[in-house]
């Protein structure tokens, strides 16, 4: 079993360092969308305004060298506003293609459950593939590509839920929160974290996260801790309180995510925390309760949070 190389914790400590600089008191936070970018991951950040989910995103993508676009999603956003357009060039008597916001390393999706569904799908392929076609030619966006979407909870006219199919593209469903007495304190007294945000300049490169990406895979896992989880998976399948369980693309998921997490905690192999930190944020917005008409999206989050950790309670740990 290797070490992490200690090059590649100095970059993660780096980077974390740079974040956390302008996210203040939410290290955990941190930590998963970090995580999520190197599980080749998206975030949904499912929280009321004004909590820093932009603030977030700019962050990350400034402590990285990478190129960021924010879309401010509504009801008349078009899957061209995402994708792009092309634009017929009279004087060269040829269409050109120009290229939108989605061709971005980080890309905030801003209050996605806004747009139709016509326009939510068009995500789905640049999500789980890293390219859009048009006119039938496939396109590939930059590497690394994360995209980090956000939605209000509370019930609001104007709304489309996204389908399972959309959600099960994002690795990670997390709320970031109100800040502690303390960090807001300290908010009120800056007056806010943008001095901070436009001080920050990139830390690592995109090559550099490239790299640290291909160490994930070799994160060791010993023989225990799979069947675990896989025992986690299966009872969500089988709960009567589920309609709908953890698909294998969520075990994947799961998996990949756990390791991330062991990597930026400094370790080249795989432990139960690992697994019992990242459940709920990459698991619960992939089951579907079976009181799935009653209450809003809130109540609906709520429960399936609930259900992941009684069920987390229920399967012995294996140490």
């Amino acid at each position: 079993m290797q070490s992490v190389p200690p090059t590649a914790l100095a970059r993660l400590r780096k980077l974390h360092a740079s974040v956390i600089r302008v996210i203040r008191g939410k290290s955990e936070i941190v930590d998963l969308v970090m995580a999520a970018l190197l599980a080749h991951g998206h975030v949904l950040l499912e929280d009321v305004p004004g909590v820093g989910k932009t603030t977030l995103a700019q962050a990350l993508a400034r402590s990285v060298d990478l190129l960021f676009h924010r879309i401010q999603f509504t009801s008349d956003t078009l899957p061209s506003d995402l994708i792009g357009v092309s634009v017929y060039r009279k004087e060269q008597e040829r269409f050109e293609f120009i290229r939108g916001p989605l061709f971005a390393n980080v890309v905030l999706a801003d209050e996605i459950n806004r747009a139709t569904p016509r326009t939510q799908s068009a995500l789905l392929e640049a999500m789980s593939e890293g390219a859009v076609t048009v006119d039938g030619v496939r396109m590939e966006l930059p590497r690394p590509f994360l995209v980090i979407a956000t939605q209000n909870p509370v019930e609001a006219t104007g709304t489309y839920e996204l389908p399972e199919s959309q959600m099960d593209r994002f690795l990670m469903r997390l709320s970031m929160g109100y800040p502690g007495p303390e960090e807001e304190l300290e908010l009120l007294v800056s007056g806010g974290v943008e001095p901070e945000l436009d001080a920050l300049s990139p830390v690592l490169s995109a090559r550099e996260v490239l790299d640290l990406q291909r160490l994930v895979s070799e994160v060791y896992i010993d023989d225990p801790l799979r069947p675990y989880l896989l025992s986690i998976v299966e009872r969500t399948r089988r709960s009567g309180e589920l309609l709908l369980g953890v698909s294998t693309r969520g075990a994947l998921a799961w998996q990949a995510c756990a390791r991330s997490l062991a990597l930026l905690r400094g370790r080249s192999f795989l432990t139960p925390d690992d697994l019992l930190d990242t459940a709920v944020p990459v698991l619960a917005h992939r089951v579907i309760p079976a009181d799935l008409q009653t209450g809003g999206e809130l109540d609906r989050s709520r429960s399936q949070n609930r259900i992941i950790q009684d069920i987390l309670r229920d399967v012995p740990v294996p140490r």
